[in-house]
Order: structure tokens, then sequence, then C-alpha cells
């Protein structure tokens, strides 16, 4: 097959680490604390090796839809009614996402260091941006995230290592502290980060060359890495107790950052952090909604619809308090988006199958 779309794959990988990298670098980091204590690194091994084989399924259904625009390959195989409904499910999906990203950092924002600066201001500047980079093209947000993440990278290892000299790993112990049960309940949250994955399938038309089983398992690895890195800085920091207690695990191992007696309150690295890869993820999640939908060409169609919706959404999810955003996050949200893309890929798979047979059965 000839060469097609816009981007390379070595794109699709920088952006996993930012788009969902976030994700597990910091949205479920939380939740896992708060189920599984100091044994929540066992529930993230556990879900990789869950989630492992779906690479298979990814690639399978890549195969099959011949790296073409996933909902035009649906259309065609399953009719337009079921692809239309996936499609406007997919998209509302997509769109919730956006706005518990968007709420949490906004709720980071205001607790860190903007506490007196207007929620409604920052929501709206960063809805706007957002939903500008959305309407660029998929060049754009690969080159924009190129940038950011290298800075990102880069202060991921510095606080990583700069901490090593607080970090007690006798706080990982003992393990199974609270049996089995807590730790397999806990997997479902890193589980519905590594499943994220599937929603590359959707730009797969946009990629120059095409996918394979290591590209995916590579990301895997990436993801994995983000996830027990902060996890276990947490608690070899702070503690398991002290570390359950706080909403921004990732964020506070920055306060501990010091370099000799005159470096020190570097935290405010951690800004770029969080911001450039919530602008990220927010921003091509929106794409990928926008793209679905139809309004990619549609800037006023676009103005009118998801800028609202995400706005709306977010002003909801902000009257809410912080604890009641974190139980929300976590036994709704975290569990919901693992359940969705784990039947979106089952279906996948079996339309996958349905177009082998129609294959087979067209005549020479």
């Amino acid at each position: 097959m000839n060469q097609k779309g816009s981007i390379a794959v070595l794109h699709v990988v920088f952006l996993s680490m930012t788009v969902i990298g976030l994700k597990n670098h910091v949205t479920i980091i939380p939740s896992l604390l708060e189920d599984a204590r100091r044994d929540g690194w066992i529930s993230v091994i556990i879900a990789f090796l869950a989630i492992f084989p779906f690479v298979f399924l990814f690639i399978y259904i890549h195969k099959k839809s011949e790296r073409k625009h996933l909902m035009k390959w649906l259309t065609d195989n399953v009719g337009k009614v079921p692809s239309a409904v996936i499609r406007y499910m997919v998209a509302i999906f997509l769109l919730i996402l956006s706005t518990f990203t968007m709420v949490e950092m906004l709720e980071w924002i205001t607790a860190t260091f903007l506490p007196k600066t207007p929620l409604f201001l920052l929501l709206l500047t960063f809805s706007v941006l957002c939903v500008l980079l959305a309407m660029a093209n998929l060049q754009s947000i690969v080159t924009v995230n190129a940038i950011v993440l290298f800075g990102v990278v880069i202060f991921g290892f510095f606080v990583a290592f700069t901490n090593l000299q607080v970090k007690d790993y006798n706080m990982l112990k003992p393990f199974l502290e609270h049996g089995v049960q807590p730790v397999l309940k806990s997997a479902i949250y890193p589980a519905s980060g590594f499943i994220e994955l599937s929603l590359l399938l959707f730009i797969q038309h946009r990629v120059k060359n095409p996918f394979r089983w290591y590209h995916f398992t590579v990301m895997m690895l990436i993801l994995l890495g983000l996830t027990i890195g902060p996890l276990v800085g947490a608690i070899t920091e702070f503690g398991p107790e002290e570390a359950t207690k706080q909403l921004y695990p990732a964020y506070e191992e920055w306060g501990l950052v010091s370099i000799g007696r005159f470096f020190e309150h570097l935290d405010f690295l951690s800004i770029y952090q969080w911001l450039t890869g919530a602008f990220i993820r927010i921003g091509l999640l929106l794409f990928i909604a926008i793209d679905l939908l139809g309004m990619t060409n549609d800037k006023k169609r676009i103005s009118q619809i998801i800028l609202p919706a995400l706005f709306f959404m977010s002003v909801s999810l902000l009257l809410v308090s912080d604890h009641v955003f974190l139980k929300i996050k976590g036994d709704y949200v975290l569990t919901g988006t693992f359940v969705f893309l784990f039947l979106l890929t089952l279906f996948l798979v079996f339309a996958a199958q349905r177009s082998g047979r129609k294959s087979r059965k067209q005549p020479n």
C-alpha cells in the first residue's frame, strides 16, 4: 500500500506520551492510592499484563480496516445507522473526557498558584485555546506537542532523580498488606489509561506508515513507566497514608525538590508540565470528536457547538466539591472509560471479522 496521511508513527508515540501519559501520570494516582494504598504499583503491573493482549486486537482492526477513516470503514461494513450511533457515542465520550481533564486542571490551578483568579476567566481562556488547537490540522497539534514534550520529559526526569535523596523504598513494604482484592479492584484505573490507546485508531488514516504491534508495545511500556514512577515516588517520599490524603500527589513531589541550600521551590516547573499536557490532551480529544462529527473545516459550527458544550459541561462539574469530583472521577469516569473502550474494541473486532467474511465472498 502506498504511504498516506500526514504524520509519522513517531508522532503518534509522542502524542500517546502526552495525551494518555497525563492521565496515567496524574489523574489515576489519587484513586489508586485511595483503594490500593502502598500496593498500587502492583495494580499497575496487573493492568499492563491484562491490557497487553489488546495490542494485537488493535493491530487486527488496523489491518482489516486498511487504514481507512474508521467511521467510513464502519459505514461500509455494518451500515449507516450502527456507524452513526458509534460516531456520536464516541464524540460525546471524548467531550466528557475533555471536560474532566479541563476541570481537574482548573481545580489544581485554583488550589495551588492562582487561588484568587476568577475561575470563570480561567475556564473561558483555556476553553478557547483548546478549541483553537482542535480547529487546527493534526500536523499543527503534533508540532506543538513535539516542542512542549521535550521540556515535560526533561523536568520529569529532573524531579525523579533529584528526589532520590528523600525516598525510602521500605515504604513499599509489606506487600499485599490489605490482601489481593484491593489490588485487583484498583487495576481498572490504570487499565482505563492503557486502553485509551484504542483512540489512536481514529487517526490511523492520517498516519503515513502502518502501525505494528511493537509500536503499541513501546507506547504501553512508556505509559507503564509514567504511571509507576510518580506513584512509587509519592509512596516512598510521603508514605502511603500521607500520599493518600493528597489530591495531587504528582504535584506535591515537586515541593520536595531542592539542589543544595540555595535552589528550592522549583514546583513552578510543574505548572508547565500540567498545563501543556492538558492543552495537548484536550486539543487532540476535541480534534478527533470534531473529525467524527464532520466539522473539520466548519469553524462556525465548532464555535457554536463544541466550545459551548465544553464550557458549560465544565461549569457544571466545577460546582461540586473536590472530594465529590474525585469520587465521580474514580467510581464512574475511570471505570466507565475502561468499560466503554473495552466494548468499543470488541465491536470493532466484530466489524473487522465481518469485513473479512465479506471480502472472501466477493467473486474474483
